[in-house]
């Protein structure tokens, strides 16, 4: 799963940030995206990601959206659902 197919408002976890390109992965590592860090996509906008990363946001495309991989949201109430 990738920030272009999650939910709005649920916190996810990053497990891998996988690019074509160094640039584009490099980039996303100084955004803050690490394995095992949370992430919550705020806005989807056509062709555009609004992210909550670290308590910044960002604006990010579709290619940087597909780089981001997640771990679904446990429905059990570990990672709760973030308004």
């Amino acid at each position: 799963m990738n920030i272009s197919n999650c939910e709005l408002h649920t916190e996810y976890m990053i497990t891998d940030v996988v690019a074509r390109e160094d640039d584009m992965k490099d980039f996303l590592f100084t955004l803050g995206c690490y394995p095992g860090e949370r992430v919550v996509l705020i806005s989807r906008l056509p062709s555009m990601y609004v992210v909550d990363i670290k308590n910044s946001r960002y604006s990010i495309d579709d290619d940087l959206a597909r780089a981001i991989r997640l771990v679904e949201p446990d429905r059990k109430g570990v990672m709760e659902r973030v308004v």
